[in-house]
């Protein structure tokens, strides 16, 4: 079957190859013909099975006679090899027989005829059993023939729809199809505009430029650095199911260097000028370009759009980024051996979201701290911003001032509350503080070393009242601790007012996380007047995928295919109903990441963890780089 569609370029004339329509014309073409000869083969064994059905009958039909005639008294001359019985025909409708002769019995003794009622009435109702089974098959065959029928026309209903498709431009005419479902047969020309092809080529060739430009900025930045050597290797922590965040969570004495309470006063009421200018004064083509970001991205939602391969992905080495990311998230250093999830950049519908570049990063936030607040998904976003900002390249500029904000691993520790670390070029602080449930955590009995802990739910965390005016930008993140089984095995006894809680409805699960959501939002977003500059985000759930079973009972997220479940997020709201609803009417914003993120389950450690327990997939954390950078690039586009 030869078949060949063109589409016409009007302004030069000229007949351009449209691989991709032919492709699907084709394949569209080849599954109906294979429908059509599967229907073929299903009739022509039907209408063996029918010649079968009929020679069978007939058989034993013969059979059936034959065993009457067995008796030297009874003479059937057709069926018998007698004259005395005739039965010319057997045609037309099949159930009409015409009998032309009586079936009779002789008496040897008296030579007289007697008619033997009982055999005549075996005989016919023999034949009427043939009769009704050949009625059946005629039926059956009707029913075959109506199918086929029917089959052909859907398959051609089908073929002319999905063609339609293909073809819903007014400058595409496909006149005919027809003839034998598998044959189309073009005979006029097809056209198609090409301008929105070149417009989209020429936005890819200015987002490679931009990329190439930004790569040797980025270079420059990086052979400016000082040589000097300084190595805080903070990546081999063990999380564990009662990461506890300690008695009040602060030290007795949190030393501030450099900063007392006159110069925090002064930052504070000098931010709303630095927000006005989000680049340095000297940059005028920096500050312009950023006031062009800014117009392009007003009212957009970034959480709507689609993933795409960018073959310049991932921003930082897996294998190279030691000293910020922890290892057991490094899944280049793991067994697993597929890394197309590297490969792929979020790309939002309705505005172009800015590339991400570490020089960019620093300069939008000069003078400025940065603080996640969250659990380990939040600790994942803090490291995967590290190995951005850094390329994933050591720095031994870059300074640790964890002692700033009371970030000490103290006795008998795993590891510390938190991370602090400061680049020096531009004063730009990026700190991390565990806190899992988002609550203000304080021992019921400090005496007593096994103390259950009161869970303040209408409290923020002590490190959080206490160094919020110290912050420029602040994340926070909760969810995946609110479980029964967690608060048990944390010894966390929620509290409200002071006193433990006594409110049936708080005492639910998602009641207490609901109500502590909506608690913390309120709080920051009643403090955001006092600190004008401070900008707020409540990142919306990230989620999990176990499938056929839940972390303990066998569940598992095998999948290493990216994409599998879909590319793109059409909807508007956000997946997490709550933290919307929470951030709903205050300053706060989400930073909503839901629906993304639901797309990446081939993202995940999975079974590729190097500290997990036999039979236990983590289907929760990421593999790094991976999903979290594009929850940076988002927070990036919207500062």
């Amino acid at each position: 079957m030869l078949l060949q569609i063109t589409y016409q370029d009007k302004a030069t004339q000229t007949d351009i190859i449209e691989d991709d329509t032919l492709e699907k014309i084709f394949k569209t073409l080849t599954t109906l013909s294979m429908k059509v000869d599967s229907m073929s083969s299903e009739i022509e064994k039907q209408k063996t099975n029918e010649a079968k059905l009929k020679s069978e009958s007939t058989n034993q039909l013969t059979r059936q006679c034959t065993e009457l005639c067995r008796s030297e008294d009874i003479k059937i001359p057709e069926l018998c090899r007698s004259e005395d019985i005739k039965i010319l025909e057997l045609e037309g409708d099949v159930g009409i027989l015409r009998k032309t002769h009586n079936i009779t019995y002789q008496d040897k003794a008296t030579q007289t005829d007697i008619i033997e009622d009982d055999t005549l009435e075996k005989i016919f109702k023999t034949l009427t059993t043939f009769s009704m089974k050949v009625d059946s098959m005629g039926n059956e065959m009707e029913k075959l023939k109506t199918n086929e029928v029917k089959l052909k026309s859907e398959a051609t209903n089908q073929l002319t729809q999905q063609c339609a498709d293909l073809c819903r431009s007014k400058d595409i005419k496909i006149p005919e199809l027809e003839g034998d479902v598998g044959i189309l047969r073009k005979t006029y020309n097809v056209y198609q505009s090409t301008s929105a092809d070149f417009k989209v080529k020429d936005e890819e060739v200015l987002r490679e430029r931009n990329r190439v430009e930004k790569s040797e900025e980025n270079m420059k930045f990086k052979s400016a650095i000082s040589n000097s050597f300084m190595k805080d290797n903070v990546t081999e922590e063990l999380i564990t199911n009662t990461e506890i965040e300690g008695n009040a969570g602060i030290p007795a004495k949190v030393p501030q260097k450099g900063e007392d309470l006159k110069a925090l006063e002064l930052k504070n009421s000098s931010r709303d000028q630095e927000n006005e200018v989000t680049a340095p004064v000297n940059s005028a083509g920096g500050a312009a370009e950023n006031m062009i970001s800014t117009l392009k991205n007003h009212g957009c939602n970034s959480a709507k759009g689609r993933w795409v391969t960018d073959d310049s992905r991932p921003l930082y080495s897996g294998s190279g980024c030691k000293r910020w990311l922890s290892s057991m998230w490094a899944c280049r250093l793991t067994q697993r051996m597929d890394f197309e999830y590297e490969k792929l950049r979020w790309r939002p519908r309705d505005c172009e979201m800015e590339d991400f570049t570490g020089v960019k990063f620093l300069k939008r936030m000069e003078n400025k701290t940065l603080a996640f607040v969250g659990d380990s998904l939040g600790r994942q976003q803090f490291q995967s911003l590290m190995c951005m900002i850094t390329g994933g390249e050591d720095r031994p500029d870059v300074l640790d001032v964890g002692r700033e904000y009371g970030l000490v691993k103290a006795r008998h520790a795993v590891r510390p509350d938190g991370w602090a670390y400061r680049f020096p070029s531009t004063q730009t602080t990026i700190l991390y503080y565990w806190s899992a449930s988002l609550c203000n955590l304080t021992p019921i009995n400090a005496s007593n070393p096994v103390t259950d802990y009161a869970m303040h739910l209408d409290c923020p965390p002590a490190f959080l009242s206490r160094f919020l005016p110290r912050f420029d930008v602040l994340v926070l993140n909760t969810g995946h601790h609110w479980s029964r089984g967690k608060l048990n095995a944390n010894r966390w006894v929620m509290y409200v007012d002071g006193v433990p809680n006594m409110d049936m409805k708080i005492a639910d699960i998602d009641g207490a996380k609901n109500f502590t959501i909506h608690n913390i939002i309120k709080w920051v977003d009643s403090q955001l007047p006092k600190y004008p500059g401070l900008k707020a985000f409540y990142r919306s759930i990230s989620p999990r995928h176990f499938f056929n079973g839940d972390w303990n009972t066998g569940g598992t997220c095998d999948n290493t295919t990216p994409l599998s479940g879909g590319k793109e997020v059409l909807q508007d709201e956000s997946s997490d109903a709550g933290a919307a609803g929470a951030v709903k009417g205050t300053a706060v914003k989400l930073l909503d990441i839901t629906a993304l993120s639901q797309l990446r389950d081939e993202g995940h450690i999975s079974r590729y963890s190097i500290k997990s327990t036999p039979g236990v997939q983590d289907c929760l954390h990421w593999c790094l780089p991976g999903v979290p950078d594009t929850w940076n690039e988002i927070l990036f586009a919207q500062l």
